[in-house]
């Protein structure tokens, strides 16, 4: 089974932090993604905006206590996951969905006149903990014309030796 979420958005409001009594942080963000609608009967378009909860912890949330404000850009890897809980006030059952973030990557500002605060920069990613740096999304580069061609008796996955298998991987 896969549960996996990415997203690009921007972020609609700084983000709440949270420290818990262990020391543990957390930050709750909300991310927009907009999906531009095109109705070929009208031939109007419109934006859909969606918006998500994310909740990023320990490392992750450390940096988007620095480094994230309102209108930055991310990219965000994570799971989806469901809560359900009773008001207490109401006594009515209550339903959220959010997204636990794995891998994120600060990609930039809207507003880039603006100044101070780090994140304004793109290609800043941080993954698990925060400790480590993530690639994040990749654009695609095409080979070059005046690459050398590859021997055709290479072996391109390294599986020539004696536990080798037929799977690349």
């Amino acid at each position: 089974m896969v549960n996996k979420v990415i997203l690009i958005g921007n972020v609609g409001m700084d983000p709440e932090i949270r420290v818990l009594e262990g020391g543990t942080k957390v930050a709750r963000l909300r991310i927009a993604t907009t999906e531009r609608i095109y109705n070929p009967a009208t031939q109007e378009r419109r934006d859909h905006t969606e918006w998500h909860t994310v909740t990023l912890w320990r490392g992750l949330a450390e940096v988007a206590d620095r480094y994230v404000k309102k209108g930055s850009q991310v990219y965000v890897e994570g799971k989806i996951r469901s809560r359900e809980w009773e008001d207490e006030a109401t006594h009515t059952k209550r339903y959220a969905i959010e997204i636990v973030a794995d891998n994120f990557n600060l990609l930039g500002r809207r507003d880039s006149n603006s100044s101070g605060g780090g994140g304004e920069s793109s290609g800043q990613g941080y993954q698990g903990s925060g400790s480590q740096a993530s690639s994040g999304p990749r654009p695609y580069v095409a080979p070059q014309q005046n690459s050398v061609p590859q021997q055709p008796d290479a072996d391109p996955y390294g599986t020539s030796g004696d536990d080798a298998d037929d799977l690349p991987f």
